[in-house]
């Protein structure tokens, strides 16, 4: 991580860990947002203003947020309007790396090598984890927001005229209803595996791995009746599960000892799956060869770093 600047020893996943052990996920330090007319979002602070080639986004293929913002520009349509560089899928000893791995570039907008020197651009005093999405603004260099539930809802409403109108991920008559999905699936699942994965004690584990499935077995159940999580209409908690979901049976189910069943086992979950990917825009944002180099690259759960040959997703076109 970066202190005060610096970085400071070799990269590990687990920054933080609660009383039982449990694995704690660092906040996202820029939450400015992109508006319409440049008045400040919900927070942080305004001046930055929708306008064609002038916000730039930094993603990991193998990482879910950043994923999910990947995910909202395709369908948005503003893959003209903000710009893209995807980094190495190995988490090496100083993080994300650009460079020439397939599927992944090098970055010639700032020409920094590691991601953590974005940070410093930003702040030069940035104290943290440099992690992706990051959503950066071209006109004043700097980061605009790395938070990717943000990221999502600014390509949805954020760059008004700029972005497709056909299609809305947070509707207002399903907001509530959205934010409560949100709220029950992101601590129990997208957050859960990494809980599970990275706890430090037995009682922490078994706390993470029974929400998982929990959350899965719930899921399983609500989808039995309809298409998408809110009904006949694809929303941002739809991304949200996706992401997850697609990684689930490459990297949770072996390396984060989330192994109860695989996802393949759960009907109208292996349903729902095969039909967002079916959705165009979605498929492209998915790439299984970074999603397996990169989380068989942690050396604290892989020490090895053997990637294994399976398992077989042909069933998804992948």
């Amino acid at each position: 991580m970066l202190i005060d600047g610096k970085w400071t020893a070799d990269w590990h996943p687990v920054q933080a860990t609660d009383k039982k052990g449990g694995f704690l996920r660092q906040t996202s330090s820029f939450r400015h947002w992109v508006t319409p007319n440049g008045e400040p979002g919900i927070t942080g602070s305004g001046g930055f203003q929708a306008e064609p080639d002038r916000y730039h986004l930094y993603v990991a293929l193998i990482c879910p947020w950043a994923s999910r913002t990947l995910i909202a520009r395709r369908l948005k349509g503003l893959e003209a309007v903000v710009s893209v560089s995807v980094v190495e899928p190995w988490l090496l000893n100083e993080g994300w790396h650009f460079g020439d791995y397939p599927g992944a570039n090098r970055d010639t907008l700032n020409n920094v090598e590691w991601l953590h020197q974005l940070y410093t651009r930003a702040d030069p005093t940035f104290t943290g984890r440099a992690t992706v999405p990051v959503l950066w603004d071209k006109k004043t260099a700097t980061i605009v927001n790395n938070e990717s539930a943000d990221i999502v809802r600014m390509f949805n409403n954020g760059f008004g005229e700029l972005a497709d109108s056909r299609i809305d991920l947070y509707p207002q008559a399903l907001r509530e209803e959205i934010d409560r999905l949100n709220s029950d699936i992101y601590p129990k699942l997208n957050n859960g595996v990494y809980r599970a994965g990275f706890a430090t004690t037995q009682e922490s584990y078994q706390e993470a791995v029974n929400d998982v499935f929990s959350m899965l077995d719930w899921l399983e159940q609500h989808l039995s009746t309809r298409d998408f999580l809110s009904g006949e209409t694809l929303t941002e908690a739809d991304i949200r599960l996706f992401v997850t979901l697609i990684r689930f049976d490459a990297a949770y189910h072996g390396l984060f000892k989330c192994n109860l069943r695989r996802l393949a086992e759960y009907r109208n979950l292996d349903r729902y799956l095969g039909a967002l990917l079916a959705i165009p825009g979605i498929r492209e944002t998915v790439n299984i060869d970074h999603i397996k180099q990169g989380y068989y690259s942690i050396k604290a759960l892989n020490p090895n770093g053997i990637v294994p040959a399976g398992p077989d997703l042909s069933g998804y076109g992948l």
